[in-house]
């Protein structure tokens, strides 16, 4: 392990715990919320009763609640559709970067704090989580702990191993399954689209979450500037800096178009994140999302 990921995944390891109460955090505040969003089906759990509709069987009637009143009421019960939804990080060094150290966390840990958010969120509603690499499926640490807790500590091993570039392996995933990946997308648009159309192809519906670091849109440097690729791309001086603002905010507002477009396409869903934005209201967005799609496919 080069020094290099050795200090990656020390300085995770010591954030994780942090990112985990965060996360459980998190999610408890957006599944206050989502109460609305259930819907009646086959389950156990009792949802609400109804006023019982012209040509109700009369064994739905529940009749200790209609002898309260003067109407026929049904009790329904909650859908309980569990599904197995896929998670998968970037963890390219790539990811490990933010403009503002003081102030805001690198694309990597916002990625992380939102995936754990999700495991935690789903974990909550009854769904199963398993996590992705570029390798195929990973084991999670065996116990019974929290499952955003097991998946914190499996990625921290990941950290660890020799980074595998690339996208996610849709070859890994079984069809109609759902994914949730967060990336900074930093890859070659061909890939992008090939990787998109591979997992609408096997029936695969992926929620998107492009990272980026405002910087990486606003370019707020002026002056001649030296920029370092993180992964082994040539440096690169520009001077006056300040002049192309107006050109790079056009780029890149036309390649994240272009991402959404393609997605859409392949009927995914495409969520970008500013890692200076509430990751309460990127994950109440992705839940929301995610609740959509539900009952849509087989794990």
């Amino acid at each position: 392990m080069s020094a290099s990921v050795a200090a990656d995944a020390d300085s995770l390891a010591a954030s994780l715990p942090s990112l985990v109460l965060e996360a459980e955090r998190i999610a408890a505040t957006v599944a206050a919320g989502l109460h609305g969003q259930r819907r009646s089906g086959p389950g156990e759990t009792f949802w609400q009763y109804r006023p019982a509709l012209p040509g109700e069987a009369v064994t739905r009637i529940d009749w200790r609640q209609s002898a309260r009143s003067h109407r026929a009421y049904v009790r329904e019960t909650e859908a309980e559709h569990a599904q197995t939804v896929y998670l998968w990080c970037d963890l390219s060094p790539s990811m490990v970067w933010t403009s503002q150290s003081a102030s805001l966390p690198l694309k990597r840990d916002r990625a992380i704090l939102l995936l754990l958010a999700t495991a935690s969120l789903l974990e909550r509603s009854g769904e199963r989580v398993r996590l992705l690499s570029s390798g195929g499926t990973v084991d999670l640490p065996p116990g019974g702990g929290r499952v955003a807790n097991r998946i914190a500590l499996a990625l921290l091993t990941l950290l660890r191993e020799p980074v595998s570039a690339g996208l996610p392996p849709y070859a890994a995933l079984p069809t109609h399954a759902q994914l949730v990946m967060a990336s900074d997308l930093i890859a070659p648009a061909t890939e992008i689209s090939t990787l998109f159309r591979q997992l609408a192809g096997n029936g695969i519906r992926a929620h998107i979450l492009q990272i980026f670091d405002p910087a990486e849109y606003e370019l707020p440097y002026a002056g001649r500037i030296r920029f370092e690729g993180l992964e082994g791309e040539p440096e690169v001086v520009l001077p006056a800096v300040e002049t192309l603002r107006e050109d790079f905010a056009t780029l890149f507002n036309r390649q994240q178009s272009e991402v959404r477009a393609l997605a859409e396409r392949c009927l995914h869903v495409f969520q970008p994140h500013r890692t200076d934005m509430s990751a309460a209201s990127a994950l109440l967005t992705l839940s929301t999302s995610l609740a959509g799609h539900r009952g849509t496919g087989r794990s």
